[in-house]
Order: structure tokens, then sequence, then C-alpha cells
């Protein structure tokens, strides 16, 4: 990261005044700073700021926005001179966000996007085998745009929209205010000989049992000489050996183009997480000049296509589909939406990535949608998706604002995107190029009386973005923004669909119809996720508290209970109270902290449970559920499932079993009949025996029942339907699968706070079978409720589950725990609890 580089700040136009541009420039009282990194946490480990998460820290760093950044380093150039051909370029992949860039005293230029590189030709400037000195100076930003024009309505700070920056650093009701500020990408400086490769594009044209066809489309930049320039290409197999191979010569001047086309035998297509293997080939492309390599790049690629089908549902007249086709299967999304894992994103790590990665990828997932207000990821976040077999429904970094169209931030977009494009597109998980977050949908709900009122940002989501797609991707689709289509930019006839009529108290509405949203307990409640007959849910979800042990990292002692100051600090939703209007009809209202993250989690992760197998019955008139959200930037009260230190909520476990690639779920119509739907999501009919069982909570059995279960693949059918079964708040339906097939289910016939759960207590038997691992061996002598394996520093392979009476479970936990480290707990409710 050429050298060890070190920050201090300044009043805006003091640093460069004090000649903290210049070669020779004292640096006593700079403090050490990581690249890639941010001036926060450089702060943070000198010890000038305290926790910006802890209690009200975040508010004690707003003076870090204010000031003037500078980044200095020195390092040693080049010990062999260029020849005549060659060029050195300073290549910065992310500079965050106004930033001036000196060599040696000398203005390299300047940099005012966040989302892509910033590239200087040094060749002149670099000192060869001797020390080079560079400055790098941040100004303010909100300072930078001063005196410019907010087109119309923002969410939170307004004046983010005139900056090529993460939105939600401003603020979200889900996180903090703490802009970033620094060198949040590697910084490298690149020698080059006669031309470089300015982009491989690796795309599959067809896609059969016994072979397919494959093409490497290169482009390069000539800057020295006139040879012809040629491009090899090699792509090895998953196992390692030569799939194919081929060679192209390049066409044109300065600018060169040219496309290899390469069959490869017995393909091993890159499927989606539930649907096979993802197949990872390996590329490697050589650019080549008279024999000699000039540059060379590997990447992991995957063979397979993705198509968006919205053809017409036949079953559903005036509706379209809303469905990923991957390999010519219709794919059901079960997935999240994905939210920056760090509020200060230049220090999430690759291990960071691929924990809550394979944390999706472990419950079921196969898509997440990285959401418009945050940013590009980084490398290792797509590389972990390729592996894990999970899509990537990827925004552009547009959300929950009116956006300037002014030529030079036009310009700015365009060049953003060609670069993200361009870098991304080869991923075999990229699956969907998306305009922006909620934009036309709020600006069509602010400005209802005004029918065609133009959406400021438009001119990129109708024009500059899928002309950019077109032209340097053509083959993953595009989507003007998330809601889009219908009659109402919200529909549930046309397009995906952000429900927040649950836990906003939302209600769905057409073009021309004034907004209404009333968050009263039966407005909030999940109960009318039934209500949705969405196409593709996009976003859906309710808050939840992180655990106790998380709480206690962020909230002073004193404040460790329900809306204190700190808690509700933490909680960046309005009204505060919102999460209380869903938990009185889920569990009533909590007492105690204990009470509050139980019955919050409960009110969640049942919310999540009702409204996944609703959706997945609907198949396939709905296509996909994306949770709002999987992760969190901070450790705050939201709607993740899993939390900032990356312990899972009871919603993560409930949506495991829920996102089972074979889900058995009940339904009770309005008829008062009960319906078994077994959802099918993989390539093959299945069929199995079930046994369906109607209990008392204390182990009657009333009424059992075994069948046969057969359904088609990639389906969703009634297997069974009951007339006058007699519900009750002491009893459940169950259903076990006698192969395997499915996790086990249950339908309660009241509200949580309403059965009639008997006293019982668990047989727990705690066994240390390594240092490394416990084996837990619960047994219930009746049914208990939300049980709950408490290991602070371990991972238990289930949690947050029922146990039926006399049912034994077994579970692991891996981690540096000890038997004492274990504790179970369970929930009653009702008039016995």
């Amino acid at each position: 990261m050429l050298g060890r580089w070190k920050v201090a700040d300044f009043t805006a136009g003091d640093g460069f005044a004090a000649g903290a541009h210049e070669e020779e420039f004292p640096e006593e009282g700079w403090i050490g700073a990581e690249v890639p990194g941010d001036v926060h946490t450089a702060l943070l480990r000198a010890g000038r700021i305290e926790d910006p998460f802890y209690g009200h820290n975040e508010g004690r760093c707003s003076w870090i926005e204010e000031r003037e950044w500078w980044y200095r380093t020195a390092f040693t150039g080049p010990e062999e001179p260029l020849r005549e051909d060659e060029r050195l370029r300073l290549v910065f992949g992310g500079l965050d966000t106004f930033a001036t860039v000196w060599l040696n005293g000398k203005e390299l230029g300047s940099h005012e996007n966040m989302f892509r590189e910033a590239v200087f030709d040094v060749s002149e400037e670099v000192r060869l085998g001797g020390e080079n000195v560079l400055a790098v100076r941040f100004d303010p930003p909100l300072e930078r745009v001063s005196g410019r024009e907010v087109p119309g309505w923002a969410v939170n700070e307004a004046r983010r929209v005139l900056m090529r920056k993460a939105q939600f650093g401003y603020g979200w009701d889900w996180g903090p205010r703490l802009p970033t500020v620094g060198i949040w990408r590697p910084v490298e400086l690149r020698r080059e000989r006669g031309a470089a490769l300015s982009g491989v594009h690796f795309y599959t044209l067809e896609l059969g049992c016994d072979r397919a066809l494959v093409a490497v489309r290169v482009e390069a930049e000539r800057f020295a000489g006139r040879g012809q320039l040629g491009v090899r290409a090699r792509l090895a197999s998953p196992a390692g050996g030569e799939a194919a191979a081929g060679v192209v010569d390049l066409r044109g001047e300065e600018r060169l183009r040219g496309t290899l086309y390469l069959e490869v035998k017995d393909p091993e297509p890159w499927w989606p997480n539930g649907l096979g293997e993802p197949a990872l080939y390996g590329l490697r492309v050589e650019l080549q000049a008279g024999g000699e390599v000039l540059e060379r790049r590997e990447q992991k690629v995957g063979i397979r296509t993705v198509e968006l089908d919205q053809s017409p549902d036949p079953d559903e007249p005036g509706s379209r589909y809303f469905r990923f086709v991957v390999n010519g299967v219709p794919v059901f999304a079960r997935g999240a939406n994905w939210i920056p894992a760090d509020s200060f994103v230049g220090r999430i790590t690759p291990g960071r990535y691929r924990k809550l990665v394979l944390a999706a990828r472990e419950a079921n997932m196969n898509m997440l949608r990285v959401w418009g207000g945050g940013v590009y990821e980084h490398d290792a976040f797509y590389e972990a998706c390729d592996e894990c077999g999970v899509l990537v429904w990827q925004d552009f970094m547009f959300s929950c604002a009116a956006y300037p169209e002014d030529e030079e931030m036009a310009a700015e977009v365009e060049a953003e995107a060609e670069y993200q494009v361009k870098r991304l597109r080869n991923h075999p998980c990229l699956a969907l190029w998306c305009g922006n977050n909620e934009n036309q949908w709020i600006h069509d709900q602010k400005h209802w009386d005004e029918p065609g009122s133009k959406v400021p940002g438009s001119l990129y989501y109708d024009e500059i973005l899928p002309r950019v797609v077109r032209e340097h991707d053509g083959r993953t689709p595009y989507w003007p923004g998330s809601p889009y289509g219908g009659d109402d930019h919200n529909s549930m006839q046309d397009g995906d669909r952000h429900n927040w009529d649950v836990w906003h108290g939302s209600f769905p509405r057409r073009f021309g119809e004034r907004p209404r949203r009333e968050p009263t307990p039966e407005n909030v409640s999940y109960e009318r996720y039934a209500e949705d007959e969405g196409r593709f849910i996009s976003e859906f979800g309710m808050h939840a508290a992180p655990s106790i042990q998380t709480l206690k990292r962020v909230i002073p002692e004193e404040e460790l209970y329900h809306h204190s100051p700190s808690m509700d600090h933490h909680n960046k939703d309005e009204p505060k109270d919102k999460g209380d209007s869903l938990m009185l009809t889920v569990t009533g209202l909590p007492e105690t902290l204990e009470e509050y993250v139980d019955y919050s989690q409960i009110s969640q992760a049942e919310g999540l449970k009702f409204a996944i197998e609703h959706f997945r019955r609907r198949k396939p008139h709905c296509s996909g559920t994306l949770i709002w959200q999987l992760d969190d930037c901070w450790p705050g009260l939201s709607w993740s499932i899993i939390d900032y230190y990356g312990r899972g909520k009871a919603g993560y476990h409930y949506a495991r079993r829920a996102y089972s690639p074979v889900l058995a779920s009940f339904k009770e119509t309005d008829e008062g009949t009960v319906e078994l739907w077994v959802t099918n999501d993989t390539k093959r009919p299945v069929e199995d025996r079930a046994l369906v069982s109607l209990k008392t909570f204390a182990g009657k059995v009333l009424r059992e029942e075994e069948l046969t279960l057969r359904v088609p693949a990639n389906a969703s059918r009634p297997i069974a339907r009951w007339e006058g079964v007699e519900g009750g708040n002491d009893r459940y339906l169950s259903v076990r699968s006698e192969g395997g097939l499915f996790p086990k289910n249950r339908h309660f016939f009241r509200a949580i706070k309403d059965l009639a759960l008997p006293e019982a207590v668990p047989g727990v038997e705690v066994v240390q079978e390594d240092k490394d691992l416990l084996r837990v061996t619960l047994e219930a002598p009746a049914y208990l409720y939300f049980v709950h394996v408490e290991v602070p520093d371990g991972r238990p392979s289930d949690d947050y589950f029922d146990l039926e009476t006399g049912e034994k479970k077994v579970i692991e936990v891996c981690g540096p725990v000890g038997v004492e480290d274990v504790r179970v707990s369970w929930r009653r409710f009702g008039d016995d609890g």
C-alpha cells in the first residue's frame, strides 16, 4: 500500500498553507492510518475518539466531517529505469470523497467520486530507486457542495445527493450519522508496457448438457508502439484441467478489441444455492506483443445464463411474473437485503464478508440484494457469493432522494457506472442491475396529485444506466428501480414490491391516490402479509433487538432497559415505540430487558416465518422474498437478522427453516379449513411420507394422520385439507417428514401471548467433546417454546426452536466454550405463563 501512512486534520484551507503537500513537512502529532481504512478508525486506534458506537458517542464525532484531512506516506520508487514504451500509473481503488493528490510536492489532480478508481500517470514524477512522498487532501464534503441547489426531497441529510458518496453515512433509519473520510480501497503503483487491458468480459452464449459456448471479449488501450497485439485465454475446469483455450488478434488503433469464442465440452454449470453446485472455472487472459506477455489477469468465472422473466401470469389475469431464470430453470429467490457490514466500510475484511455470506448460504438463501444507499462492495463480497451460489441483485448507488441531473453530475454517474459494470460483470453471482432504491416510488407518493411528475434522477435510471449496462454488459438484466412496475411503483400485479404495510402501517395504493400510513397495532401486524399478492417481495421485515451480549457492549449499564435514552438512540426508526405496537399483538409488552430482547425477536421471527410461508405457497405467482435486512452496520436495534457482531437473532434461525428448499406449511383459510402445503424449490419432483398431528401442549394426541406427499419439481401444492379442526390456545398442529425431506413445522391457533403453555423444564446434558466442540442434549417433558441455547462465544448448530413433548434434540456448539458457558432458556405465555 505504498509505505506507512499518517493522517492529520486542519481547518479547511490551512493544510496547504502549512505545506502539508510538500516533501519536507514535520509530521509531529500525526497519527498512523491503515490503508484501506478511514479517519474514524485511525482516530479510534490513536485514542483521539471513543468508540462511536457506544452510548451517545456518535454525536461526539460530528466534528470529523467538518475538518480537512490529510494523508501522507513515503515510498521507494522502482529500481529499474522505465523503457520508452513503459509507464507508471498511480491507482487509488477508492478515495472518499473530495480528494486532491500531490506527489513530491507536485499536484497530480483531484477526484470527486468514492465509487470509482482515481488513476494518475506518474511516469515523469516518480523518482526511480529513490524516496517519493505522496500526500492526499480530503476536503469537508458538505463544504464542497455548499451553495449548490438540492433538486427536491431526500431522506435525512438532503445535501448528500450532491456528491457520489455512500449515502447511508449521513444517517438512516437503521444506522448512525458517521460519514467516512479517507482512502478506503487499496493503492498501487502499476508498471505497464506498450498497452494495458482495459476490460475483460466473460459470458455464456449457449449452455447444453454436453457442450457450452462461451465468449471472452477483450478491450485494451495502446499507449506506445505500433506492433500487433494479441490475447491468449485459457479456461481451467473446476478440477484444474484445461477446459478450453484460444488466441485472438486485437483490432483498432489506441483502443483495441477482440472476442474469443470457446467451446467447453461436458460443462459444469454454476448453480444458485439449492439447485446444484456453484462450479467455478479459472479464466486467465494474457495480453501479448511479439510473444511477450504485457499483462495477465486471472479471475474465477461461471458458465451460466440468467434472464428476468416478465411474461404474463396466465393464472392471475392482469399480472406478470417477476422471476429469475438461471440456466433455463425458474428460481424462487430466497434471500435478504445487504447493507454495508460496517459504518466504516474500509475496514470490512474478506473474512468478515465470507462469514456473513456463508451464514446466508447456511440459511438456505440464494440471493442477496446490495442496497442502493451503501457501496458497491469490495471484491471479497462478490467472490464469496460466487463460491457460495448466492445470486446478487446489484443496485446502483442512489437511494430515497431526488438527484440532480446537471452535466457535471451526469458525466460522473456515467463514468462510475461504466467502471462498476466492467468491474462486476464477470461474476456468475450477478443477476440484476437495478437503477435505484425507492426513488420513483417515493417521488410519486410525494407528488401523488401531479400525474406524470418527472423524477429528478430519471436521466440516470431511464437513459444513462441502462445504456451503460447494455454497452458494457449486455447479458445481465436491468431494472429501473426497486420497487418499480405497475399502477403504483409498489404494485402487487407487476414488478417488484416493498411490503411496508407491515411494520410501518402503510396501505396499497394506485397512481393518483393519496398515500396512507397508520402505524397502529392492527396495521403493523404481520398477519397483514396474508393480504399481499405481490410478484416479488424485495423488501419486508420487522425490528428486533440484538442479543443482550451485544447490547452490553454498547449501552451503558445504567441504561440497559427498554426505551432508555441510549437504547432509543440506537433505534434510528421513528417513532421509537413502533416495535411496541408489533409486540402488543404478538407477545404483549416486555417488563425487563431480557423480555424485550426475547419478545422483539419472537415478533420478528414469527412474522418472517408467517410471511415467507405465505409468499412461498404463492409460487410461481410470487417468485422471491428478500428480507430487510440480513446484517447491520453498527450494533443497533434494527430489522437485521444477524447483528453487528455476527450473532444470529431468532429471525435468522426461523428464516433458515422457512427457507428450506422443500417446505411444508399450514394455511388457515377464511372458510375455517386448514390446508397443508408443500413447496418444492428443487429441480426434481419429491415424494415422502409425513405425519400430521393435532396435539395439546401437554402432549395429548387429538388427531393424527399419515400422508403421502408428491410434489412436482419447482412447484407449490396443497397436499391435504381438513374441515372442522378445533383450534384453541392449548393445542397446535405439527407436520414431520419421515424421510427428513423438510424441517418439522407447526401451526398455532392463537397469538403467542395467548398460548396456554404448561410449566416444564427440559432435561439438559452438556458434554465437552473437545476444546472447540460441545454437545448439548435437550429433552422436553412437555411443549417448550422458543428454546435458546446461549453460548457467549460459541455457535450452536440450531437455535430458537420448539420442542414437542418427549422430543430429544442434540445441538453441537462450535467455538472456544466450556460446559459452564452454556445456558438454556425458553419462554412461556398465556394464563398459566
